[in-house]
């Protein structure tokens, strides 16, 4: 879990930095800068421009489009400084499966969901399935520093001693198939994505309730969080946000989605 003293210190930038671009100010720019956590080949919510740029990419390119301004992605270099970095007027807005957590709102707005979500326990055969909080307590869990998976982790009762946090961002799978632990908490998009590359990875219980992945902005940004969100209500009642969903995670993408949506927690 995050030092609070680190959030203590976000909080008290966010009342020292004057309020930063709005709309209005986003499009006399004539850029929509995004502050993202890594942008990498293949990634399925940001990656280079090109065919596959990523879910996100591709939803905020169409947003930029629809304004009139260029999409400017920002590079961050850790999950943990990108509100700082936000609320610093580094960017407008972070995007990139960004998920809406309670720390998070005390410090910054979310649009609607962009994209389902819900923390899933991954292992690889032959190690076993794990089904219960129980189960999970007695494994070597691996996480990122900084992230909500680390807190999910933490929320989980894992003792300190069996958590693994120096993986890399975007290495959980490959942790797991080279032994360096037996379990990692990530979230079911990334799990869909990840199985399909690797059939050996298998998905066990569901950790915490169902929650979002969303844009999230200054709340000093009215006008910007407003036009983003009447972007992705609008978005959510087409037929382009399933055709994305299919075009990143596969077929059985809206399957998994849903039961992650309405199954119970395991004890």
């Amino acid at each position: 879990m995050p030092d609070p003293r680190r959030w203590l210190g976000v909080a008290v930038l966010a009342c020292a930095v004057p309020a930063a671009a709005d709309l209005a100010e986003v499009k006399s720019r004539g850029a929509l800068r995004v502050l993202v956590m890594g942008v990498r080949n293949g990634d399925e919510f940001f990656a280079p421009p090109g065919a596959h740029p990523g879910f996100d990419r591709e939803v905020l390119e169409g947003f930029a489009n629809l304004h009139r301004v260029r999409l400017d992605v920002v590079p961050v270099a850790s999950w943990d400084a990108l509100v700082p970095e936000l609320l610093a007027g580094k960017g407008d807005l972070v995007a990139g499966r960004f998920t809406v957590t309670e720390s998070r709102k005390k410090l910054i707005a979310f649009t609607g969901e962009v994209f389902p979500t819900r923390n899933v326990v991954l292992t690889r055969r032959p190690h076993r399935v794990v089904r219960t909080v129980a189960e999970l307590r007695e494994e070597k869990v691996g996480t990122v520093k900084g992230t909500s998976l680390a807190e999910a982790v933490a929320a989980a009762g894992v003792p300190a001693g069996n958590v693994d946090s120096s993986v890399p961002s975007g290495t959980l799978p490959e942790a797991l198939k080279s032994g360096q632990v037996g379990a990692v908490v990530i979230g079911v998009e990334n799990a869909i994505s990840a199985q399909r590359a690797d059939p050996a990875l298998q998905l066990g219980l569901f950790l915490g309730p169902p929650t979002s992945l969303a844009y999230g902005v200054r709340k000093s940004d009215t006008e910007l969080l407003k036009a983003l969100d009447e972007y992705v209500e609008n978005l959510r009642r087409t037929p382009t946000w399933s055709r994305l969903v299919v075009k990143y995670f596969g077929e059985m993408a809206p399957e998994v989605l849903k039961k992650a949506r309405t199954e119970s927690p395991s004890p």
